[in-house]
């Protein structure tokens, strides 16, 4: 039986990685994949996942109102397909976390989910608190603060390297606009006056 997974971590944790090297794996050995990448970042391209260490890979675009279980079972129609690989699982709705529990329950093939847990504000994104909701195995991926300890917090930052306090939940950025800190420095940096 099919399983739906979310691999979770904070920001520079290297999900992208994995996920890259995960479908390679697949397909080194003659399976295919279909990897999805959200339409909302656009940091590596259009349709396009890249890890910060520079592995990259072309994508189905991922919208927002898009079907993924009609967009699978098509797929799977034209030729099997091994596995399901989704970037950025935070931006998913809860809907489309639903679609992707029918695709493992109905059609059979694994889902791999790999994104944040919460936001700057240590909010959870709706696609995943959907995921640990209803994903069969959660899968903590880890990264460090600069203290040592593990980090799982992302902490925004401004442009002098002081904590973001307020704002929208989703701006899209890398390690110029996010540090992952544990919880006492999250806690310190957004106390800091």
């Amino acid at each position: 039986m099919a399983k739906l997974y979310f691999y979770y971590a904070a920001m520079n944790a290297g999900k992208s990685t994995v996920l890259l090297q995960s479908s390679y794996n697949y397909q080194e050995r003659g399976m295919r994949t279909l990897m999805f990448a959200p339409t909302l970042d656009t940091r590596a391209g259009y349709g396009r996942i890249q890890s910060r260490i520079g592995l990259a890979s072309d994508a189905l675009p991922l919208r927002a109102d898009d079907d993924l279980f009609a967009q699978i079972r098509a797929a799977q129609a034209e030729a099997p397909v091994a596995c399901v690989f989704v970037d950025e699982a935070q931006f998913l709705s809860p809907a489309q976390v639903r679609q992707l529990t029918d695709v493992a329950d109905q059609l059979n093939i694994p889902v791999l989910c790999y994104g944040l847990r919460t936001d700057f504000q240590a909010q959870l994104f709706p696609g995943s608190a959907e995921l640990l909701a209803l994903a069969d195995d959660l899968i903590e991926l880890k990264t460090i603060c600069h203290c040592g300890r593990k980090a799982t917090m992302n902490l925004r930052i401004a442009e002098d390297g002081s904590a973001v306090k307020e704002g929208a939940q989703v701006e899209i950025g890398g390690n110029d606009r996010y540090v992952a800190v544990c919880r006492r420095h999250f806690k310190s940096a957004l106390n800091a006056r």
